[in-house]
């Protein structure tokens, strides 16, 4: 009978996350929220918010980090959290030539609806596509603004000042990872000095490369993404991973695009600054409000060095990143059209986009079965860039799986050297080399 019951209590435990998954959060709460938030509480600057206060203030918090501080899943907000928040860093945030190309071609920018459901973005040349959003569409205007959101023509992180990656599970098991990265755009360039369209990729408008330093085993791993213009030819981006082993690189299905990146919480849809890295052919929106919502604008680089900088087990970020800030956000719910949704991880992707740089600086995704599934913080750094004056200069994530209990930290300023990432004219000449960061070809060159 102690045999029998040891086993049932067993059993009990092992069904107990499918049981926290069960009763998680379900989208219908997400439309609560947006009406509960209509009237906010903004907390002064000099607040600090901690689990004695952060009731208050939740009208400015995105649903996910409130579930974060309700305790509901395995994740939760540990009890000295401290979040200080200071004055917000509005305006003046853009390159001059980013808000000339907003001016200049925002006004004809369009959007057709095909009569096999896809959307199509008519006469975008650069810039923030729709600056001001309104219907027919405008749910679509704002993810489209989200999927072109200001980064610099260049990113690069080299063995010198590589990005940082941690995977840590539910035990607190810390798995590192450092990557090499390389995303340009190859088309719709503002940036001064760029030719508004490069070669390397042609019909493209963007390319983002990666690839593993370390650990040894995982050495050389790549990935290659090239995003089209024309996205009812090339509703998906193309996507490449480079094998070591096979010393050969494998084109990855359309299909893939739930695949985790490099094994990480961030599937291939999530992995960029902007909150989303799909396309906006097979995919729309449905605009849910305007809301001020808290986030990390401006924050001291020493701040993501892993683990002092992060408030564990949750990887919170501590006061030592610097002072949080209300900033306006448009609230949206991003999917497939119906048309494509079939088979989808995602039933909707809450964006918590910026209304002047248009990243998502929070998302929360919710499963096929409108369950909350993961929240992920996208935190956008402003900050002063050589050839382009006070701007978007690099990005921190903690991406949480709330229903498996595991979580990926990146920073992409933790490095040894403590160099932020080289954006454009400031990076290395190696990395313009875009037919060997940009393309299949330069894949097989990785070994050589």
């Amino acid at each position: 009978m102690r045999r029998l019951g040891a086993l049932a209590i067993g059993f009990l435990l092992a069904l107990l996350p499918s049981l926290v998954w069960a009763q998680g959060t379900d989208r219908s709460e997400m439309d609560q929220w947006i009406k509960d938030t209509q009237q906010q509480t903004e907390p002064p600057a000099g607040t600090t918010i901690t689990m004695a206060n952060w009731q208050q203030y939740k009208s400015v918090m995105p649903l996910g980090m409130i579930k974060l501080f309700q305790g509901t899943y395995g994740w939760k907000m540990p009890a000295d959290v401290a979040i200080p928040v200071g004055p917000a860093h509005l305006g003046g945030n853009l390159p001059k030539t980013w808000v000339e190309a907003t001016e200049k071609y925002g006004a004809q920018t369009g959007v057709e609806v095909l009569p096999n459901g896809h959307y199509q973005i008519k006469n975008y040349y650069g810039g923030t596509p729709f600056p001001n959003p309104q219907e027919p569409h405008r749910g679509w205007k704002v993810l489209a603004n989200v999927f072109w959101a200001f980064v610099p023509a260049v990113y690069v992180n080299t063995p010198q000042n590589y990005g940082t990656v941690w995977a840590i599970d539910r035990f607190g098991d810390v798995a590192p990872s450092t990557f090499d990265v390389v995303y340009r755009w190859s088309s719709y360039i503002t940036d001064p000095g760029f030719p508004h369209e490069e070669s390397y990729a042609p019909g493209s408008w963007y390319t983002e490369w990666g690839m593993q330093e370390t650990p040894e085993q995982a050495r050389y791993t790549a990935s290659l993404s090239i995003y089209y213009k024309n996205q009812e030819s090339n509703p998906f981006p193309d996507t490449y991973v480079f094998v070591p082993a096979l010393r050969r690189s494998l084109r990855l299905s359309t299909a893939s695009r739930c695949s985790p990146v490099f094994g990480f919480d961030w599937a291939y849809d999530d992995a960029k600054t902007n909150g989303f890295n799909g396309s906006t052919a097979v995919y729309t929106a449905d605009y849910l409000g305007d809301r001020k919502i808290l986030t990390l604008a401006v924050f001291n680089q020493d701040g993501a060095v892993y683990p002092q900088g992060y408030d564990l087990p949750l990887g919170w970020p501590k006061p030592s990143w610097g002072k949080w800030e209300l900033r306006p956000m448009v609230i949206a719910d991003a999917h497939r059209i119906p048309s494509e949704a079939a088979g989808y991880c995602y039933s909707s992707r809450i964006l918590y986009a910026d209304k002047e740089f248009w990243n998502a600086d929070w998302v929360d995704l919710y499963d096929a079965n409108h369950k909350l599934w993961k929240s992920i913080s996208y935190f956008n750094d402003i900050g002063d860039v050589p050839g382009l004056g006070r701007t978007w200069d690099g990005v921190s994530s903690m991406a949480w799986d709330l229903q498996n209990t595991h979580m990926t930290l990146w920073s992409g300023f933790a490095n040894p050297m403590k160099v932020k990432p080289y954006l454009d004219f400031n990076a290395p000449k190696e990395y313009f080399n875009g037919v060997k960061y940009g393309s299949p070809a330069g894949l097989m060159q990785i070994l050589r």
